[in-house]
């Protein structure tokens, strides 16, 4: 590991005069610590990372604490629209999807028995696989039984991730920021990629108040409690 990241370091840039900028390094290493945590959630033999990135990056976002990542979570009510939030948290903060690229998934994009996610929409119209496993694919199978079936107009809504009304959610950044706001998170962000939130939310899963959380998601909710209206 430290002799790859020793080269991303002295490799030049496709792109432009002179090395790789500290943003790049820091997502390959990220993307290496995903894999590195799918193939332990799998029961694969897996490896640590222990990496750090030299130098701060130019245009890295506010980061949320530890304890602000567990208020979030904690602040999805119990019922269809906090199952969809929490999938779309898992989304956004376990998957490391773009805004957009989650907006745009539809329910068969979810390839839950390969553990897989497929991104059909992404940057530069190029199409990816994302692994799932773990706590992320127990919040999305949680939303797909319990909270979407109930949220959809018809049954031939394809968008995996749908608003009040049954339609596919045209953004995420309102309900962000009102979960944010529930939080008590004062963070003036737009959304923090899950890119920026790997390692938080992977200490998060070990944590007493996810596991509490997780007992919450894997159970309908109550269907006759007041919805919120995104």
């Amino acid at each position: 590991m430290e002799t790859y990241l020793a080269y991303l370091y002295q490799r030049p840039s496709r792109t432009k005069q002179g090395g790789l900028s500290k943003n790049y390094i820091r997502k390959q290493v990220q993307v290496i610590k995903k894999f590195s945590r799918y193939l332990s959630e799998s029961g694969q033999q897996s490896f640590t990372v222990k990496l750090r990135i030299k130098g701060k990056s130019s245009n890295i976002k506010s980061i949320l604490t530890q304890k602000e990542v567990e208020r979030l979570y904690e602040a999805t009510p119990e019922d269809r629209l906090g199952l969809r939030d929490k999938a779309m948290l898992a989304l956004y903060y376990g998957c490391g999807l773009r805004k957009n690229e989650a907006l745009a998934m539809n329910v068969n994009d979810l390839r839950l028995e390969k553990e897989l996610v497929y991104v059909r929409k992404g940057k530069g119209h190029k199409e990816r696989y994302v692994p799932l496993s773990g706590q992320n694919k127990a919040d999305l199978e949680s939303y797909l039984n319990y909270g979407r079936p109930y949220l959809a107009s018809t049954r031939k809504e394809e968008a995996l991730l749908l608003n009040i009304r049954g339609r596919r959610l045209k953004t995420a950044f309102e309900r962000i920021q009102k979960l944010r706001k529930e939080a008590r998170i004062t963070i003036p962000h737009d959304l923090l990629s899950g890119e920026e939130l790997e390692e938080l939310y992977n200490s998060y899963q070990v944590k007493d108040s996810r596991t509490q959380r997780n007992k919450v998601s894997v159970r309908p909710p109550h269907l006759d409690s007041g919805i919120r209206i995104f």
